[in-house]
């Protein structure tokens, strides 16, 4: 049962998270539903959507559930389910650390590789998932850059590095992977305890996640003038449109409009 997902996500190159997850939503469908692959037909899938709905399961984790459905009975099965719709996910905007609260998680990192993890992922822009992945001979000490290999769609893209972090990086990177536990790249969760874990310290009145120093690189860097197709690029953003969402949040372009009732 689910051989072949197991295969697919595999040659699609997802991230080890998504492979999980996908896998995981399908058993539990399957187990639910009582039924084996073959036995489901589209009908089934709409039921246990709208299951889900009256269960109380939020927009976007049914976006979720619906996307790991679909993935497996269209792009694996070649089913052609095409015609399911659920509700919309709200638009909302990615929170966002001010550069203080930034300084205030570095300085309540309780070790040198932990605020180093932290400085490394808001001043690179990368993903959890790109970080635990980052080896020692993809990075260009000389000109302050990296190589991402491998990124999110499977492509390579080149990311800037601090000058201050530079040489920390060197000192302190394992012997293949820069962050290393047990000659093994560091996992995902353990990054993303050490971000939720400074953040409790700090209290910071937002929820923190690794993502969040993501969207902070960004913005900060958009506040500064930053082209947009620039961030678009070492973000990896495949689309304009989702790059621009931090438009709606950089403030420093907002602060140098004066207002029209300022000007009569």
């Amino acid at each position: 049962m689910l051989a072949k997902l197991k295969t697919e996500l595999a040659l699609r190159g997802f991230s080890d998270q998504t492979k999980k997850t996908y896998y995981r939503l399908n058993k539990k469908f399957l187990a639910l539903a009582k039924l084996n692959e073959e036995q489901i037909n589209e009908e089934i899938i709409k039921k246990y959507l709208a299951y889900l709905i009256q269960k109380g399961l939020s927009p976007r984790s049914l976006a979720l559930e619906k996307a790991a459905l679909l993935f497996y009975y269209n792009e694996v099965l070649e089913r052609n389910y095409k015609k399911i719709k659920t509700p919309k996910i709200p638009k909302s905007l990615p929170t966002v650390l001010t550069k203080e609260e930034v300084k205030l998680m570095f300085n309540a990192s309780s070790t040198k590789k932990s605020k180093l993890i932290l400085e490394l992922l808001y001043s690179s822009g990368l993903r959890v998932s790109e970080l635990t992945k980052l080896k020692k001979e993809d990075i260009d000490f000389e000109n302050d850059t990296a190589w991402v290999r491998y990124g999110k769609g499977g492509k390579d893209r080149l990311i800037i590095l601090s000058k201050k972090l530079n040489q920390r990086l060197k000192v302190l990177s394992g012997n293949i992977y820069i962050f290393e536990y047990k000659n093994k790249p560091i996992s995902e969760r353990n990054i993303q305890l050490i971000v939720s874990r400074t953040a409790k310290k700090t209290r910071i009145n937002k929820k923190v996640t690794p993502h969040t120093l993501r969207h902070s690189f960004a913005t900060h860097l958009l506040d500064e003038g930053a082209d947009i197709r620039v961030i678009q690029e070492l973000l990896g953003h495949e689309n304009l449109q989702t790059t621009q969402i931090y438009t709606h949040i950089s403030t420093e372009a907002k602060k140098r409009i004066k207002n029209p009732l300022d000007t009569l």
